[in-house]
């Protein structure tokens, strides 16, 4: 090919050549403010959190933390997801344990939850984010049921009435901590 023949034909590989760079370098701007828009949602840290696999909100046995040294002081779970429930709340810190779904035999309801038989150690000890994120089963004012199809709460609510809560009832969920913290409870529907 031959690139002299003509000024026209010199212009339009210029441009064609600007468009190569230009197009990647504005694509990637805007995925990028897409980005931060995203995160800018976000409660902070939670755009760098990693997915934590979800447990069945109505498991039949104990989530294990084979990493958790139980014999020692009363501490976070390692991060991920706990189907579980707080059992303490005081300061900031709430202490929760892992929970089951035992299915009623009789028929006359269909089960309710259950945390470890008695004596068995299984509790943690967590901060409560600051910027916790909640999501109610029955709205924030506890008169409305707002759950998905698999029963997990979707009516986001404030970390006061997270907190008022927890220190009232046990109140089945899903609890996810990071780093160490408390970032997140979706509680599940009981029937």
């Amino acid at each position: 090919m031959n690139l002299s023949a003509g000024p026209g034909l010199q212009q339009d590989m210029k441009f064609t050549t600007s468009l190569r760079v230009v197009l990647p370098a504005a694509a990637a701007a805007a995925l990028l403010s897409a980005g931060l828009l995203s995160a800018a949602s976000l409660p902070a840290g939670a755009a760098t959190m990693p997915k934590f696999a979800t447990p069945k909100a109505y498991g039949t046995s104990f989530q294990r933390d084979p990493h958790h040294d139980f014999t020692k002081h009363i501490s976070p779970r390692h991060d991920g997801i706990l189907r579980g429930w707080v059992t303490h709340y005081r300061s900031g810190v709430a202490e929760y344990e892992p929970i089951r779904w035992v299915k009623d035999k009789t028929g006359h309801t269909e089960g309710h939850f259950e945390g470890p038989p008695e004596g068995d150690v299984m509790a943690y000890a967590s901060p409560v984010a600051k910027n916790v994120v909640f999501y109610s089963a029955i709205g924030c004012k506890g008169t409305t049921v707002t759950v998905t199809n698999g029963g997990l709460g979707s009516k986001r609510c404030s970390r006061s009435e997270l907190i008022s809560r927890m220190k009232n009832v046990h109140h089945p969920a899903l609890i996810t901590v990071y780093r160490g913290k408390i970032v997140k409870v979706q509680e599940i529907y009981t029937p």
